[in-house]
């Protein structure tokens, strides 16, 4: 396949919860596929669930966490206005699109799972039998899917996501409106994990998911070798 068209959508939600803290989308999930993305000829387009300006954790843009990634988005003119002007997510079609990446972020565990139009976006996209890739918060889209008898898309699926120790470790188990681990592991996902904050990535099929932002390069040079386009050497690493 040649120049596959990738959706990547984020998050709209910028609020943690009742706490006085912003959140959103963490930038490294946002950029590191997306620069291997490009960089392999794909046409990357990015929506958020209520288009415009998509809102960024503010940790994520931290000097001290800073990756070559991010860094390189913060300065490239195009992808910033791909950041402020995102495209609404019920104005796009299943069929226009090879493959979605469902961008993480603790925001988005506040808005993917109701989100009738994501639902039914990413419903097409099964039927369709089209690739499905879904980092650390992003996997809480999955959660409302639904297969043709109407049984739970994740039921006995192979999955990763951001972990209940890695929530833990955030000091946001009690913030989050529910543990993804747990909520996955309970609606009879077979989840794994590794190490927290190291890279881990799960396929099942065309599936593909990762834990946390350190799974953002693996994931998406995955993805590519779904679609036969990956370098024969990873060009990035999360670092």
């Amino acid at each position: 396949m040649n120049s596959p068209k990738i959706l990547i959508v984020t998050t709209s939600h910028g609020k943690m919860g009742a706490l006085d803290r912003r959140t959103g989308l963490w930038l490294e999930i946002l950029a590191t596929p997306y620069y291997i993305f490009k960089d392999a000829g794909a046409l990357v387009t990015i929506a958020s669930l209520n288009g415009g300006a998509i809102p960024l954790d503010p940790k994520s843009e931290s000097l001290i966490i800073a990756t070559s990634n991010t860094r390189r988005f913060q300065k490239d003119a195009e992808a910033i206005d791909c950041l402020e002007h995102s495209l609404p997510l019920d104005s796009l079609s299943a069929a226009d699109f090879d493959g979605v990446l469902l961008a993480g972020g603790h925001g988005a565990i506040w808005d993917f799972p109701s989100h009738h139009p994501l639902k039914d976006l990413l419903e097409d996209f099964y039927r369709q039998g089209k690739l499905i890739g879904a980092l650390s918060h992003g996997v809480s889209a999955l959660v409302s899917l639904q297969i043709a008898d109407g049984s739970s898309f994740v039921k006995g699926r192979l999955l990763t996501a951001f972990s209940n120790t890695e929530e833990e470790s955030s000091g946001l188990t009690t913030t989050v409106p529910f543990l993804l681990e747990s909520k996955l592991v309970g609606l009879g996902a077979s989840y794994s994990k590794a190490a927290i904050y190291t890279s881990h990535i799960v396929t099942d099929g065309l599936v593909i998911t990762g834990q946390n932002p350190a799974s953002s390069a693996e994931l998406a040079q995955k993805m590519l070798l779904t679609f036969k386009l990956a370098p024969e050497k990873p060009a990035y690493a999360a670092v």
